[in-house]
């Protein structure tokens, strides 16, 4: 047989789905599983929405659409970054795709050529390294610092760029660590980037999960160099209808919207009708929802930092809480050692049935990642039983 794509073999399975499948088989036998792994918010997508998806069912006409996405769904998008964004972009500068994540892949796949460098700042979405590889690039990682939120300064990100680099992946509100970054510290990033004439892919899919800070875009102060990327899912709890969108320059929408246009054509019209009603309509539901996971993110953080042996650094946005599990990295439970996150979520798994994704995932391994992306129901019972297990050992 002929051999297999030398690039592809390289891609790893996604951590997040590997911890999360051995909790659902569990599950599946009978154990009583608490998970804190979830990456989507547990509501219902509102009703509004709802009723405008099965009304276009109905309506009929639900065929194929342009490739980069209906435009007046590009119009809602427009109307929207320029509502709560203060920017300005045209249709053809937006491409509507299926998710954020498919949307990262095309920027990437946009603007990387074989031995370009991607900056990525760790803790990382699980995806964007291998993302990065998939684009025949590589990723460059900066380490944030705990002890300022996990962020990185323009100085570190500085000292990264070679020759070879082409783009700086950016996400805030972060996903895992739900670090908000600043205005300012996004100008002096937006600065360093123009400076150096590189891209910034600019990941906003939790803008509206923020509390206490003000969400900012890069594109304010970076325009021209931004590839923004956002979408539906996690604001609108809409995750499995699969509606992300990029506002960018024309040329690299065009390149977007022709790589699409060959692998995928358009994302579902369906969802699509269903999401310029999401965006057009009545925001208040959204505002319940940020509400509801701003009353868990108080209680996780408040919890976890009275367990002892672990501790977290408070999150200001999205729906995640990373857990400094260090103490226990060397130590030995129940004749099993502890040499990593993925050892420790295991037995957190077997021994408390709470499943958690080990913090190697996103690039840290002295951490786990919690969700409160469930109920709090669930997240008390959750902590009761991590509580339990750094007691016992």
């Amino acid at each position: 047989m002929k051999s297999l794509s030398r690039k592809n073999l390289s891609i790893s399975e996604s951590m997040t789905l590997a911890i999360s499948a051995k909790a659902n088989q569990m599950k599946a036998e009978g154990a009583d599983i608490i998970s804190f792994g979830a990456g989507e918010p547990d509501f219902n997508t509102p009703e509004y929405i709802r009723t405008a998806a099965i009304k276009q069912i109905e309506k009929g006409g639900n065929g194929y659409t342009a490739a980069s996405g209906l435009p007046d769904l590009k119009r809602a998008i427009a109307s929207k970054l320029k509502r709560d964004n203060g920017l300005t972009y045209a249709n053809n500068q937006i491409v509507v795709s299926s998710g954020a994540k498919h949307s990262l892949f095309n920027a990437l796949q946009a603007i990387c050529n074989p031995g370009d460098e991607v900056i990525i700042p760790s803790p990382y979405w699980v995806s964007y390294y291998e993302l990065v590889k998939l684009a025949d690039a590589e990723p460059v990682l900066v380490e944030g610092d705990a002890k300022v939120s996990f962020k990185v300064t323009p100085s570190q990100l500085e000292a990264a760029i070679t020759p070879a680099t082409k783009a700086l992946m950016l996400n805030s509100p972060n996903n895992p660590t739900g670090t908000v970054y600043t205005e300012s510290e996004l100008k002096a990033i937006a600065d360093l980037a123009i400076k150096h004439d590189l891209y910034i892919i600019s990941d906003e899919i939790y803008e509206k999960l923020i509390y206490g800070e003000t969400h900012v875009s890069i594109a304010k102060f970076a325009y021209d160099h931004t590839i923004l990327v956002n979408g539906l899912s996690k604001a609108y709890a809409m995750t499995g209808w699969r509606i992300g969108y990029t506002a960018s320059s024309v040329e690299i929408a065009k390149i977007m919207s022709n790589i699409q246009s060959h692998a995928t054509s358009n994302p579902n019209t369906i969802a699509q009708y269903a999401s310029i009603e999401a965006l057009d309509g009545d925001q208040s539901p959204i505002e319940e929802m940020r509400l509801a996971f701003d009353e868990r993110r108080k209680y996780m953080v408040e919890r976890v930092r009275n367990i002892d042996k672990i501790s977290c650094v408070e999150p200001k946005g999205a729906f995640y809480v990373m857990v400094d599990i260090s103490h226990y990295l060397g130590l030995e439970i129940e004749g099993k050692k502890v040499e990593s996150s993925i050892d420790f979520a295991s037995l957190l798994l077997e021994k408390a049935m709470v499943s958690v994704i080990p913090g190697i995932a996103f690039g840290v391994d002295a951490y786990i990642r919690l969700s409160y992306a469930t109920s709090m129901e669930n997240i008390k019972e959750g902590l009761n039983r991590i509580e339990a297990f750094c007691n016992k050992y």
